[in-house]
């Protein structure tokens, strides 16, 4: 995946980011010490951080880190008292930032609101005081079943106000999977809406509510906002409408001062391979890690405007509305599939919003590249200076599409690597640094990541496990009422070393590449390769738009490769395309990764972050369960994999 640099800033660029202030006022002179100081030192460099940028702690803490209890327990910021909610709004809204935009929501329905911070604190402490009287306090669990809107926010931020746990869930999850998070973190509140506008239909969250209610006893109260008008069924006392439950309250609430360590956040894994895990998400830690990352990785000010395509129930939904109003900016938020009613819809809201900051995943521009560029051009895209992109490997033809038509060569593209128990990313590159295609830049500040091969040794020059060999700020305080599980699925390979379950590179130049997740890998022959390889030799073939690869049970090579092909508009399918295809991924990975089959398609099945399901396409082919596919924006496609010859 190394090809030559593509974005190097200008002098003039680099010197106003957030990042090379910082390096200044510590007298740090190039990014390659800046990288290492932060990695040697953790303590320093997380010290630095928090009078930096600044955040704000109600009582100073004793000591930055304490590992006394063991790497896998690390504390943060011990003896402090701090809340995510006053940092990321109180401050701002008794400051001259009052009037300032907080919020900007458009739904898919062409509904648009903008919240001031004043706005948002009103409409916070006026939540925070009805959960209040609804019982909720200190600990309590609240399920967050919204779309992204101003709502959502609100929820998120009054629980952190009043010290309850926000479990944010996925919009688009059926009521089997709203119910197993319910249960596992036995929430005491669901707060939803009646529908949400998807592809111009109503989705009625209030019927999946209800129907992940009546699985989840725990649950004493729903909070329903009225979003889309539509006829709901309601059940008495429990069910309540929003806007009657904050009737009356009072426009302020005391912000509780939390210990460092106390929990903000569940946030819950997709739940695509087995149970759900609850990643735990304290106030101290996770609030300076994600702010780190905003300030120095994206460069967000209090100036930016900051938009993620994304959800809450995604880690990248809270990254988003916590990186963004962390620092007094504007963050937007877009309810709706991002190319409905027509493929500009994203560009349209980019030009209509004037975002500074952008953030997508790979996989979302792949979708759009079918359209072609005609849907981009016709925008003003100005606004933009950063792109961001995350959730999985990038291929080259779309990351330079990215570049070349959004960025319009002028922007970098700052691709995350990081994950829901991660709390943020390992792997990162900065805006003042010289950029490849598809590159991850290296290690994020502060983070001492390392790729090992098999026998746990660093590895250079080859794919590896990515690991992390000292904790961070950001990381879980743990799997929800799963330590056994916890302790197993990061820290039981190697002595105090967190193992990440992706494969990863450094090149030559030390500039980092991700292949996906080390437990996608193919074994063919014996020979492992990660199935991003084989999708991103496909897609350079000018006739395919996506791919995906999965491994096949063969009796002689253990496993055999098929590739599942989008083509563009103006192709069409027949065996010498499939033929040329096979022949391009042969040319560059060898014959002995060429696929057995190469199978076309119309869609691929994808989660509504736009994330295609390799999982569930192999289990189709062989006729296994696939598990939990209730967060697939397109169930359908996977009706095309056993049909098509």
């Amino acid at each position: 995946m190394a090809g030559a640099t593509v974005w190097v800033p200008s002098a003039n660029y680099s010197e106003r980011t957030r990042v090379r202030l910082f390096m200044e006022r510590h007298g740090i002179v190039d990014l390659q010490e800046l990288v290492r100081r932060s990695r040697a030192d953790v303590e320093w460099f997380w010290q630095a951080v928090v009078e930096d940028l600044p955040i704000e702690f109600y009582t100073p803490y004793e000591a930055v880190l304490d590992v006394s209890r063991g790497p896998s327990h690390a504390r943060w910021f011990v003896g402090g008292t701090i809340n995510v909610a006053h940092n990321c709004l109180d401050r701002h809204a008794r400051s001259s930032r009052r009037d300032r935009p907080a919020l900007i929501w458009e739904g898919e329905d062409g509904a648009t609101r903008t919240l001031s911070y004043g706005d948002l604190l009103s409409e916070t402490n006026g939540f925070a005081g009805a959960l209040k009287r609804l019982g909720v306090g200190r600990g309590d669990r609240v399920g967050i079943f919204l779309p992204m809107a101003p709502e959502a926010v609100v929820a998120l931020l009054a629980c952190a106000k009043i010290g309850a746990i926000a479990t944010p869930i996925f919009s688009g999850f059926g009521a089997p999977a709203v119910a197993a998070r319910l249960n596992d973190c036995a929430a005491k509140v669901l707060i939803t809406a009646d529908g949400t506008f998807r592809r111009g239909h109503v989705v009625p969250l209030k019927d999946v509510a209800d129907e992940a209610v009546a699985l989840s006893p725990c649950v004493r109260h729903v909070i329903v906002w009225r979003r889309a008008g539509c006829d709901v069924r309601w059940t008495s006392p429990r069910d309540v409408w929003w806007h009657e439950v904050v009737a009356g309250e009072p426009a302020d609430c005391a912000t509780e001062p939390m210990e460092s360590e106390d929990p903000f956040l569940l946030a819950y894994t997709s739940g695509t391979t087995g149970k759900p895990k609850g990643a735990v998400h304290v106030h101290g830690g996770l609030l300076v890690k994600i702010a780190q990352e905003a300030a120095h990785q994206v460069d967000m000010g209090p100036d930016d405007t900051l938009f993620w395509v994304t959800d809450l129930g995604w880690i990248m939904g809270p990254w988003e509305v916590v990186g963004g109003l962390a620092h007094g900016g504007t963050v937007v938020l877009y309810e709706g599939a991002p190319d409905y009613p027509s493929p500009d819809r994203l560009w349209y809201l980019v030009e209509r919003h004037r975002p500074t900051i952008l953030g997508v995943s790979p996989t979302l521009i792949r979708a759009l590249m079918r359209y072609g560029v005609e849907p981009v051009s016709r925008h003003d895209l100005t606004s933009l200076r950063v792109l961001g992109s995350t959730g999985e490997p990038w291929n080259p033809g779309p990351w330079q599409w990215y570049f070349d038509h959004v960025g319009q060569g002028r922007c970098p593209i700052i691709n995350f690597s990081g994950g829901t128990e991660v709390g943020a990313c390992f792997l990162s590159p900065l805006p003042i640094q010289p950029l490849k295609p598809c590159s991850l830049g290296g290690p994020a500040l502060g983070m001492a990541v390392d790729v090992y091969d098999a026998t746990g040794k660093p590895l250079r020059g080859g794919v590896g496990e990515l690991v992390c060999t000292k904790p961070w700020p950001g990381m879980t305080r743990g799997l929800w009422n799963d330590e056994e599980r916890y302790q197993q699925t990061y820290w039981s390979r190697w002595p105090g070393v967190w193992v990440h379950g992706d494969w990863a590179s450094i090149d030559a130049d030390g500039e980092w590449f991700l292949y996906g997740r080390s437990d996608d890998t193919l074994n063919v022959a014996g020979k492992r390769i990660g199935p991003a390889e084989i999708e991103s030799a496909a897609v350079g073939h000018p006739a395919v738009a996506e791919a995906a690869a999965v491994g096949v049970p063969h009796e002689v090579k253990g496993e055999s490769i098929w590739c599942f092909i989008v083509l563009r508009p103006g192709f069409e399918p027949g065996e010498p395309l499939a033929k040329a295809v096979r022949s391009v991924i042969s040319d560059n990975l060898g014959k002995s990764f060429a696929p057995e089959q190469i199978r076309f398609v119309r869609d691929l099945p994808r989660t509504r972050s736009a994330k295609i399901v390799r999982r569930a396409i192999r289990a189709k082919l062989l006729g296994e369960d696939p598990g939990d596919l209730t967060g697939l924006e397109n169930a359908q496609a996977l009706d095309e994999i056993t049909s098509v010859p």
